[in-house]
């Protein structure tokens, strides 16, 4: 049997589900996580409605809220001024899916009896997580059961299972017990940062329990973040039954008796709901919950099922990936994209975090990867929450104004680092909170948006005040060398095997960016919308002549580049370092950062993950192609790609570059990353900056497609692999479809009246009802 984090599946190459066929020990934990349903605000891991009986170590009972948190002191032994003092966790809250079956005298168990035939599908269509089997219990019953499992689309806060056994081979009592199990804690991370928390026991407080006939329900409080949290669920089966509900300390359960007939199916609904003081007020919260399921109770699971298929359906109308010739790189792409779904936020008070609603890995918290590698993907097929996730970051501004203080700036915003409700949470600052160019990613998302939507509302609204308070920080931080260039020093890009550098040619040249789009936002506002630009400026103390110093600081940027082997330097002093000997690096002591301490690190040339490769994509139109060649040979020879943000970038360069080969392993490695468990560790939990770059290795990568200056620009290429691919992007309101097939791409647009485009360097306008076919050359 293999570790957990060892295994690896080989599921059936479906399109549109992953398909186990068996169910195995050794890859439950894992299933767990690949099994898992959400709806951006709900997260359930695929854990079965039974419950669990294997071995130690391969399975992980998750619920997960996302924006529901504890916090905590963070404890230093050597305290400094200006660290992060409050760490915030996601929250394991409590289990409402739990369905125990007994069979006269048995219970039913996976691991008990024979299973005569098994069968789960996670449909991306549908939504719904569907298990099938047949068990033969120790003393020869014969059951089959059926579940079917929804975290609806539509309901935040609600989901629903089907649940029936029929007995196959006898007549006799069925009983169906319903639990609310509210006895949860979260994972302890031990010796790795990914995998969860570093706080043991309960967070949450018991407050009271309701129960009555059908309906179960907790009201729990957080101990330190204040955040109070019903739990509820309301339960039946279909025709005659005995009915007992009992309590068992923070465990409610339902206890529905029948007299089942051979052949006959028993069936049984269950609903479940989470209302939390994060949402509505406190006296709210448990008739929230009751209403709501009373509400879906009338409805039935059926109708909640129809309803989740036609919400996929809308959503894969704007964002399918159609790939042919390659059925391993289809269902990962399709499998990425409905996780991704699964875990973003839609509120504007909730983000997406590295691990989704997966699993606990960083402790729930959202990072830059939202702006950088996820943004794009959503703003392209669903600009809608696109617009949501810089919502989120206009609700954390005051926060960042708070944080600018704490670091000694008198003017600006600072982002954190990590973080679930705008706090910097953060604990080991070299790798973290020295990552300035938080800052500049959250403008470049916001320079994305206005590019691709053209919603000056918005920018009005909350975008101009972000990019212009956030433009400040560089000033606070930068300043002019001896010879007149614009500097900044001491902070970490993207690589986090490189910490504290002077010079970070991604930070400097983000930094460049954002100041240029920072001070053309004051003027155009200045020139088009001088009242409102009076507000903001009033709002945020803005003075005058701030523009002009963002002009002149971003125009002096120093940006590092080597003479002698042309190339842009990581930083001043990354090339001065010894190369880190990766021929006698053993394969076990991969990823570095959990054998090495991390000053052995930060004295070699190595990189966990793209730097000034993901630069280059970027701010493509920046660099020449002999640039973009030469920088990408050099820093893949010292790249380790123990992030795994790293493969996407690294992809579509590659193929940029005409490295086409390369292009399409990297591709590969990031679209099954987790399908394929490459980390090992997807058992705690998707990657989700991955799965969003599996979408822009396609786009961005294949298809060439950069969108400048509002314009969008294609340079399309076909992997030999595949016969023909086909996605869509949002852009200007239309709805724009490429399609990459032998030596041509065609362009259909399927709404709006007309969009003009570049195609392999040649400008075209396109017409709803006239496809172009276009040679690609």
């Amino acid at each position: 049997m293999l570790p957990a984090d060892t295994f690896q599946h080989t599921f059936p190459l479906d399109p549109w589900c992953i398909r186990e066929t068996g169910f195995d020990t050794a890859s439950n934990f894992l299933d767990e996580t690949l099994f898992a349903l959400g709806n951006g605000y709900i997260g359930q891991r695929g854990t079965h409605e039974e419950g669990y009986s294997g071995p130690d170590c391969t399975t992980r009972e998750g619920n997960f809220l996302n924006g529901f948190y504890e916090s905590e002191p963070i404890q230093y032994p050597e305290n400094a001024y200006g660290l992060a003092r409050t760490n915030q966790f996601m929250l394991n809250v409590p289990n409402l899916k739990g369905i125990a079956l007994w069979i006269e005298d048995e219970c039913f168990d996976l691991l008990q009896g024979s299973l005569d035939s098994y069968e789960r599908i996670l449909d991306f269509r549908t939504g719904q997580l569907v298990r099938k089997l047949e068990w033969t219990s120790p003393q020869g019953r014969r059951v089959a059961i059926t579940s079917r499992r929804i975290v609806c689309f539509d309901n935040k806060h609600l989901f629903a299972i089907s649940y029936e056994v029929t007995p196959l081979n006898f007549s006799g009592r069925v009983w169906l017990v319903s639990s609310l199990d509210g006895v949860v804690k979260n994972q302890e991370a031990g010796d790795d940062p990914r995998v969860g928390s570093a706080v043991s026991g309960p967070s949450l407080e018991m407050e009271d329990a309701q129960q009555w006939a059908h309906f179960s329900a907790l009201l729990q409080r957080t101990h330190n973040s204040g955040f109070k949290l019903a739990s509820a669920e309301l339960s039946g089966v279909e025709g005659p039954h005995e009915l007992q509900f009992r309590r068992n300390g923070l465990r409610l359960e339902q206890s529905y008796a029948v007299a089942a007939q051979q052949g006959q199916g028993v069936r049984f609904y269950k609903y479940g709901v989470y209302y939390s003081l994060r949402d509505y007020a406190e006296d709210q919260l448990l008739g929230l919950a009751k209403q709501a399921l009373s509400v879906a109770q009338a409805q039935g699971f059926a109708l909640l099922a129809q309803r989740q298929e036609a919400y996929l359906a809308d959503f894969w109308q704007q964002a399918d990936v159609e790939i042919a010739g390659d059925d391993a790189l289809q269902q990962g792409i399709r499998f990425n994209q409905f996780h991704l779904l699964q875990s973003v936020g839609r509120d504007g008070k909730t983000n997406i975090s590295a691990k989704g609603l997966t699993g606990e890995g960083y402790e729930g918290h959202y990072f830059w990867d939202t702006e950088i590698y996820i943004f794009p993907f959503f703003l392209y097929n669903k600009p809608e929450i696109a617009r949501r996730l810089l919502d989120y970051r206009q609700a954390g501004l005051p926060f960042a104004r708070e944080r600018a203080r704490q670091m000694s700036h008198a003017k600006g915003a600072l982002y954190p680092w990590r973080t679930i409700a705008g706090e910097e949470c953060s604990a080991y600052f070299p790798a973290g909170s020295a990552q300035y160019h938080i800052n500049a990613d959250i403008a470049y998302s916001i320079k994305m948006y206005m590019e691709a939507t053209g919603d000056t509302a918005y920018l009005l609204q909350s975008g101009a005040e972000i990019v212009m308070d956030t433009a400040r920080i560089w000033l606070g931080i930068g300043s002019y060398n001896r010879d007149g260039a614009f500097v900044i020093n001491q902070v970490t890009g993207p690589d986090e095997y490189t910490a504290l550098v002077n010079n970070n040619y991604y930070t400097n040249a983000m930094a460049r960016m954002h100041l240029h789009y920072a001070a053309a936002t004051a003027e155009r506002l200045q020139n088009q919308h001088p009242q409102d630009y009076a507000r903001i400026a009033a709002a945020m103390e803005l003075d005058a002549e701030e523009p002009e110093q963002w002009r002149r600081a971003a125009d002096l940027m120093l940006l590092p580049y080597d003479q002698r082997l042309q190339i842009h330097e990581q930083d001043d002093s990354f090339l001065a370092k010894k190369v880190w000997d990766f021929a006698n690096t053993p394969k076990e002591n991969y990823p570095l950062l959990l054998n090495y301490h991390p000053m052995v690190i930060y004295r070699h040339q190595v990189c966990k993950q793209a730097d000034v490769v993901l630069a280059l994509l970027l701010l493509s139109d920046q660099f020449t192609a002999e640039d973009k060649k030469r920088d990408f040979d050099y820093y893949e020879a010292v790249t380790t790609h123990d992030s795994s943000l790293s493969s996407c970038i690294f992809s579509i360069i590659a193929s940029e570059v005409g490295y086409e080969g390369k292009a399409y392993d990297y591709f590969m490695e990031t679209a099954r990353l987790d399908l394929d468990n490459t980390h090992g560790n997807t058992h705690y939990g998707v990657h989700t900056a991955a799965m969003a770059g599996t979408w822009m290795g396609v786009a961005y990568g294949f298809a060439g497609m950069r969108v400048i200056d509002g314009e969008a620009r294609f340079a399309p290429k076909l992997p030999t692999q595949w016969q023909h691919y086909q996605f869509r992007i949002h852009l200007h309101g239309c709805l724009l479809q490429v399609r990459v097939e032998g030596e041509q791409t065609e362009y259909k647009l399927l709404k709006g009246e007309t969009l003009e485009l570049t195609h392999c360097g040649k400008h075209v306008q396109l017409v709803q009802g006239a496809p172009l076919r276009l040679a690609n050359q």
